[in-house]
Order: structure tokens, then C-alpha cells, then sequence
């Protein structure tokens, strides 16, 4: 038998034990005599008894000398008195909680967890995290078994408890981890590439960048085509502007580079007008504005016969559709190819590529990306080289808090106010993006930060947005608060990126989406380390029936790996592409397949629906495609959607009635 003696205040708590389990327990006081401490007041529940009685101080004495007698902690006095008696004895670490409970768990290294300043098993460390983790409500089973791992992993209750609504935001608890930058890679001078003059002194670039040395290898000065996926802020740009400009003054053609939005185009023509503009033409192509105000228009040339066209992929796109002929084209550049993954404009992008290529099949293809599920998957069906570099140019933290709503502006305020105190080695203040997923919430937030932080969304008009550019840009403002939709958008050189949520709109989050967002934070020009803050509310979604809650999403994204790009399209986008690629290729049968077999997703054969509704006609080999094709392909909708419009204008006289039940659903850019 065992008797482990638990040293109390004032008094002593005695186990019996069988090296399984407590089979009686005992309580007894010392007191100073001339011969030493001696025991008294002895009560105990002995092994094989049911109730608890006095029990003469002798008996002790007779069950210490037959026991192995164990210590959880020193105490001079019960030391002193197992001396006196030649006992002898040993120290025991053992769990306090399971102590409190009448329970005996020896503590050593594999199930030690530091708490305060004690040292508890894990079993009492997950009950402790399970009832701190009741209070917020709401969290979901993957929730607390991701917390109880990181419990295994760190062996620190209070470092996971940081993470569950802290009182104040210690970063050293709340890291879910940390992605290092890459070593130091032996890059190529510019000096020593077969690049133009002009656009070597016009770039300013002295040395490559590790992506664009792997570019420059898998061929990108020989004409090959390219998927490159690199980290933002590896100087994938540059890539497109080395064989872009090359290729226009060694007259193979001009250079389009296509974008997402509308901000970065405006972004990317101003840059390249700066760059370049003294020796080359820079056009700006992207639409028409729903806000065509002229303060909202950005004063730029706009002829497609330019040598260097920047512009969004509907506004490039629209000239396509209208039937309009497109200079010699040397390069084209698709930034952001991800959005082949978007459910809005996925496939009018993948349409507006195998258009391009029909248009322009001896022009050099190359699509950017810092986020692409399976890349080389996406890189055979684009038919081209992959360029992968998974490495960053700065170190990345992410964080993980779970906090109720109504506590997040507290902590947002805290995290720009100590981001913007902070200055780089390169003497840039840090600042933030606060990704939301409602352009109110943007302004709410912003107010609640002051001065230092402003709104950034599609509702702003161009004037407005340009403005929030510029300041951030020179370090006035602290933070810009942006809703997901512009996540591909204008590139704030961040140091920080803080999600006040997950969602985009009602939808969650898919984990290209948050890692393309996540990229934002740390620039190798700025930064010398990028942060990621995730403030995920417990139980919260917005909308019912999504099945998972935001601190379980929060997980799913920051473990989630990226899925293949293998859109599937339906009836409406189908049938939109289908008269895109017949107006591109001018009715020709034979031409119409070849660019629909080049697109990436599947699409549905709508000709003999599309001819049955009265939208194409088919004369031999060739397609008419009538009026109301015409307007399908102009006005970037599907079947589905003209048939409404048509059939709300029969119904209804009121433009604005039939504006209102068609509830808008226009492609946004912003």
C-alpha cells in the first residue's frame, strides 16, 4: 500500500493507494511536543471501510511504518516527523485538481501541462479548456478538438486559453504558427539577361527575385507559355512586364495585361505609364462604369492599338463580344488566374482565355497567381510551363482568437494602434488591411478606429477609392477596412492583415480565397515580418444551413488544402460563352468547337437550344449569331437570364420595376 500525503493549510490530506486507484482517504493535524511534531486529530476513511471516524493516532503511525510513503510537496514539519520516526520517504508530483477530486496522477513528461504557475495533467487541462470554452457557447466539436491539440502540442493551458476571448491580446500565446521566409537564393543580374536596354534602366530592377528566376529558366525570354504561382509580393508583375515589353519592342506585338478589377487596373496603368510611358504607348481598357461620373473616371488613354493595354478581363472581353478586331498581340498576362475558380466570373475568364488564344495563337500566354489549388493540373489543361515558388519572401504569423462579436472592434483597434506604432528595418510604419464581409461593417469599423483607418469598397466611387491609395500608400493612415470581394484588388503594401470575418457576403470563405487574402501581409520591400490575425466568433454563421460555424471554418482554412480548378458550367454560363466564342471566331463551325475544347470547365452544347429560341442561325458551316445573341454576348448573360428580361418586358412597363426584380444581378467590379 501507498500513502500519499497531500501538505494543506494547516492540516494534511492522506491518500491510500494501490498504484490504481484511491481506496481511502484521511485527514489528520501536527502539533509541536517536546519530542518533535507528532500527529493528531486523526480522521480517515480506511481501505475497506465505508464511513469516516476518528481513528487513533498510533494506527497512523502503524500504516505509515508499513506503507511506501510519498510526499507532493516539501513540507518541513511532516518531514521532520517522519525523521523522528525513520521513515522513510519520497517525493511524488502529482496533479493538484485530481488531488482536490481524490484522485492520484502521478505527473511526468507525456502528460505534464503548465497552468499558472502549477503543472496539472491533461486530463484536468482538457476539462479546464472544455468549461472556458462553454462560456463563449456556440463552439463545434472540431473547435475544441482543435484546441486540444494545441494543448498537446504546446503544453500550456494559458497559451490556449489566449486564444478564447483574452482580456488583452498577448501575440505570443494566440500564434497558430508561423510560415518562415526562404533562405537566400543566388539570383541573376539584369545586366546578364537578353532584355532590351530601355527596359532594363526603365524598370529599375537591378536583380532578379527567386520567382523570376525560375521564370527566366522554364523559358519566359524564349516565348514559352507559363503558370507561375508564387507568393504575393514575389514579383510576379515584373514577370509579365520582362517578356510583355521585350516582345513589344522586338515587334512581335503588343502586351495585354488583364486584371480582376478595376482598382488594379488603375494601379497597374499608372505603374506602367511611370515605367514605361516615355518610349511606349499605355492604354487603359475597362468598361463602362455603373457610376460613369466624371470624377470617377481615370484621365488615361484608351485605344487598344497601344503597345502595353492594361485592363479588366470584361473590359478586354467586351471588345471580343462587340466583334471588334484586336491588334498583333505579342504577350498576354492573366493576373490572378485563380478567379478561373469564381462563381460569378469563373467562366467568362476561362472563355475570355480560349478566345485570346484563337485570336492571338502565336502571342506568349502567361497566367499569374499566388494562390492555385493543384497547379499542375491547372498548368497541362492551360497548356503550359509551372513555375512554382511555395516560399516567402517574409516570414508569416497567423493568429487564431475565438471572441464574441461584440468584442472583436476592441481588438481590432488594438492590433492597427500596435501594428502602426511598430517602424521596419526599411523605416515603413506597419499597417493594416481588415478584411469584413459587408461594405456597412466597413464603415462601422472604420469609425470605431478614428482617423487613422478608412472604408475601401465597390460602393465607393473611383475618386474616392484612389484617394484611400494614396494616403495609405504614404503611411497617413494606419488601416483600410475592405470587404473580401476585393481581396484580388489594389495592393496595399500591408504588414498586417486582421479577418473580422470569414465570409464573403453570406458564403464562407474557401481556402483560396483566404490564403489569396492572407498573402497581403509583409512586403519584402517593407516588412520585415507579416502578421495574419483571424478573430472568429464562436457558433457564429450568416446564413442557416451552412453546416459549419466561424471558429471551425477559421480551422478548416488555415489546415485546408486548395482544391483542383475544374469548373463544371451550367445552362446560363454555357450559353453565354457559347455566343462569346461564336462572335470571336465569326459563325465558323469548325472554329466554334476548337475554342470551346480549349477552355478549362465543361460546358453544355447549346447550339440546338440557343437556334430553337431564336438567338443563333445556322447556315451550313457557319452561325449567324441574331440580335438577341448579340445582346446574351454584350451584355455578359446567359438564356436563363434573357428569358426573364424578356419576359418582365412584357409584363411590365416600369424599367425600375423590372431593374428591381431582376434584384440587380449584374457582374460587379469594383
Amino acid at each position: 500500500m501507498n500513502v500519499i500525503v497531500h501538505p494543506r493549510r494547516g492540516s494534511y490530506r492522506l491518500y491510500f493507494y494501490d498504484g490504481r486507484r484511491v481506496t481511502g482517504t484521511g485527514d489528520v493535524e501536527l502539533e509541536r511536543t517536546g519530542k518533535g511534531h507528532r500527529p493528531r486529530s486523526y480522521r480517515a476513511r480506511l481501505p475497506g471501510k465505508g464511513q469516516v471516524r476518528h481513528v487513533p493516532t498510533k494506527e497512523l503511525i502503524a500504516q505509515l511504518r508499513e506503507s511506501q510513503v510519498y510526499l507532493t510537496g516539501e513540507d518541513e514539519a511532516f518531514i521532520s516527523f517522519l525523521r523522528d520516526l525513520q521513515i522513510s520517504w519520497s517525493l511524488l508530483n502529482s496533479c493538484r485538481p485530481c488531488l482536490a477530486a481524490d484522485r492520484i496522477t502521478p505527473l511526468k513528461k507525456k502528460n505534464a501541462v503548465r497552468y499558472g504557475k502549477e503543472i496539472i495533467c491533461m486530463d484536468c487541462a482538457r476539462r479546464e479548456l472544455r468549461r472556458e470554452a462553454g462560456y463563449l457557447g456556440g463552439m463545434g466539436s472540431g473547435s475544441i478538438t482543435h484546441l486540444e491539440h494545441l494543448l498537446q502540442e504546446y503544453r500550456d493551458l494559458d497559451r490556449v486559453l489566449a486564444t478564447l476571448q483574452p482580456a488583452t491580446i498577448e501575440t505570443e500565446r494566440t500564434i497558430f504558427d508561423r510560415l518562415d521566409a526562404h533562405p537566400v537564393m543566388n539570383t541573376s543580374s539584369l545586366k546578364t539577361l537578353p532584355i532590351p536596354e530601355k527596359l532594363r534602366t526603365a524598370s529599375g530592377v537591378e536583380k532578379l527575385m527567386p520567382a523570376q528566376e525560375l521564370a527566366v529558366e522554364a523559358g519566359l525570354l524564349k516565348g514559352k507559355d507559363l503558370l507561375v504561382v508564387a507568393a504575393t509580393a514575389s514579383g510576379k508583375t515584373f514577370i509579365g512586364e520582362m517578356a510583355g515589353v521585350k516582345n513589344v519592342m522586338e515587334k512581335r506585338g503588343a502586351m495585354l495585361f488583364l486584371v480582376p478589377l478595376v482598382a488594379l487596373a488603375n494601379q497597374k496603368y499608372s505603374r506602367f505609364t511611370e515605367r514605361y510611358g516615355e518610349f511606349l504607348d499605355v492604354s487603359l481598357q475597362t468598361g463602362v462604369s455603373r457610376l460613369n461620373l466624371p470624377e470617377t473616371r481615370v484621365k488615361a488613354r484608351r485605344s487598344l492599338r497601344s503597345a502595353i493595354v492594361v485592363g479588366t478581363y470584361e473590359g478586354i472581353d467586351n471588345q471580343i463580344r462587340m466583334g471588334r478586331k484586336l491588334p498583333k498581340i505579342g504577350t498576354v498576362v492573366i493576373d490572378e488566374v485563380q478567379m478561373l475558380e469564381d462563381e460569378e466570373r469563373g467562366h467568362r475568364l476561362d472563355g475570355l482565355i480560349a478566345r485570346l488564344r484563337y485570336l492571338a495563337p502565336q502571342a506568349q500566354f502567361l497566367f499569374l497567381s499566388a494562390t492555385i489549388g493543384s497547379p499542375n493540373l491547372l498548368a497541362k489543361k492551360l497548356n503550359a510551363a509551372l513555375v512554382r515558388y511555395d516560399e516567402r519572401p517574409v516570414p508569416l504569423e497567423r493568429h487564431l482568437i475565438f471572441t464574441e462579436r461584440k468584442e472583436k472592434t476592441a481588438f481590432i483597434k488594438k492590433l492597427v494602434a500596435d501594428e502602426y506604432r511598430h517602424t521596419s528595418s526599411r523605416g515603413f510604419r506597419g499597417q493594416t488591411i481588415i478584411f469584413t464581409n459587408a461594405r456597412a461593417r466597413c464603415h462601422t469599423l472604420a469609425d470605431a478606429i478614428g482617423k487613422k483607418a478608412m472604408p475601401y469598397h465597390a460602393g465607393l466611387s473611383a475618386k474616392e477609392r484612389r484617394e484611400v491609395e494614396r494616403r495609405f500608400e504614404k503611411g497617413e493612415i494606419a488601416a483600410v477596412v475592405t470587404t473580401a470581394a476585393l481581396a484580388a484588388g489594389v495592393d496595399f503594401p500591408a504588414s498586417q492583415v486582421v479577418f473580422d470575418s470569414l465570409a464573403m457576403g453570406i458564403e464562407w470563405l474557401t481556402v483560396q480565397e483566404f490564403t489569396q487574402m492572407m498573402g497581403r501581409a509583409g512586403r519584402p520591400d517593407f516588412h520585415d515580418l507579416g502578421k495574419v490575425v483571424i478573430l472568429a466568433e464562436p457558433g457564429a454563421t450568416y446564413a442557416k444551413g451552412r453546416g459549419f460555424t466561424e471558429e471551425e471554418i477559421a480551422i478548416r482554412l488555415l489546415k485546408g488544402e486548395m482544391e483542383e480548378v475544374a469548373p463544371v458550367y451550367g445552362m446560363e454560363e454555357s450559353s453565354e460563352e457559347y455566343v462569346a466564342n461564336a462572335i470571336a471566331c465569326g459563325g465558323s463551325m469548325a472554329e466554334l468547337g476548337r475554342i470551346g475544347d480549349s477552355m478549362v470547365g465543361i460546358t453544355d452544347d447549346m447550339g440546338p437550344l440557343l437556334r430553337k429560341e431564336g438567338y443563333i442561325r445556322r447556315s451550313g458551316d457557319t452561325l449567324d449569331v441574331l440580335p438577341l445573341g448579340r445582346v446574351m454576348a454584350e451584355h455578359f448573360i446567359g438564356v436563363e437570364r434573357l428569358d426573364r428580361i424578356r419576359e418582365l418586358v412584357r409584363t411590365l412597363d416600369d424599367p425600375l420595376a423590372i431593374v428591381t426584380e431582376l434584384e440587380c444581378a449584374m457582374p460587379e467590379e469594383a
